[in-house]
């Protein structure tokens, strides 16, 4: 029983990642209308910016945030002007075949300059553990529980509670009659674009850390988890898109108990697909919300 209860805790932490990760990516899409294929590489990126900011600066995780958070706002301003601003009026598939593009020049230069190898990420946090027996928590567990839930948190307030928030969502409701109140969409959907993929940055960083290693490679598969995720919430739904990385979390983590951890992945899509078979539109209410 300690062995299922710790690996319920180690699910929701895993989780917890998910579904930063998915919340990024839906409010990327939310806000510009499109699916892009970019969010592994920019959350590949995250994870390289805080290894770098940890090596310069020390064990901050603040600063390690920061440094993942504007390194992977910074790759969505790039996307943004390559791949979105000069194709609004253009077919959707334009686009997508960019972010693709995109994806495919990223990962091959991250190969490039930070080399092929996995870099370790040992001793960030101290391997503290909390609990009784086998059962209880580790402090990379609390922290990266802490940080998803205050960052979902703020994106709350900023969505419902500021200037910028309520342009966001009037933009990813209606952008022609969002300008026409207006509202400048092109730098709105530029600033979501931004922020969509710095907090998909900080998911780079928290995965990282809690795998105590990175490699240019795992944008692939993150990607793929982040996509997964926010399409159990419905793509643009985003309180929606976190319950779907929980769940993906947690049905990972309960699955490999009863057989190999390299088996893991499939779990997560058998119940993507199930999802999907009985509720076509996810966990959303319904089909189209927007955040």
């Amino acid at each position: 029983m300690d062995y299922y209860v710790s690996q319920l805790i180690n699910g929701l932490c895993q989780g917890s990642i998910y579904a930063l990760m998915a919340i990024g990516y839906s409010v990327v899409v939310g806000v510009v209308g499109l699916v892009t294929f970019t969010h592994g590489e920019v959350i590949m990126v995250g994870a390289f910016a805080s290894y770098f900011a940890f090596q310069m600066f020390g064990d901050n995780l603040f600063l390690g945030m920061i440094a993942s958070f504007l390194a992977s706002a910074f790759i969505g301003l790039f996307v943004y002007k390559v791949c979105y601003e000069r194709f609004f009026e253009a077919p959707r598939h334009i686009s997508l075949i960019c972010t693709i593009g995109v994806s495919m020049l990223l990962k091959n230069l991250a190969q490039l300059v930070f080399g092929p190898n996995n870099k370790p990420l040992l001793d960030i946090v101290p391997n503290k553990f909390y609990g009784v027996n086998n059962i209880g928590i580790t402090m990379v567990q609390i922290i990266v529980i802490v940080t998803v839930v205050s960052l979902s948190l703020l994106l709350f307030l900023f969505f419902n509670k500021t200037k910028w928030g309520v342009m966001l969502r009037a933009v990813s409701q209606d952008k022609r009659a969002a300008a026409l109140v207006g509202i400048n969409v092109k730098g709105t959907t530029l600033f979501g674009n931004c922020i969509g993929c710095g907090l998909g940055g900080v998911a780079g960083m928290l995965l990282a850390i809690y795998y105590q290693t990175l490699v240019a490679t795992m944008g692939g598969p993150v990607g793929m988890k982040a996509f997964s995720s926010s399409v159990l919430g419905g793509m643009t739904d985003v309180p929606s898109a976190a319950l779907g990385g929980l769940c993906l979390g947690v049905i990972e983590n309960m699955g490999i108990t009863i057989t190999s951890a390299s088996f893991r992945d499939i779990f997560a899509f058998i119940f993507l697909v199930l999802v999907l078979l009985i509720k076509p539109e996810g966990f959303a209410r319904k089909k189209g919300v927007r955040p």
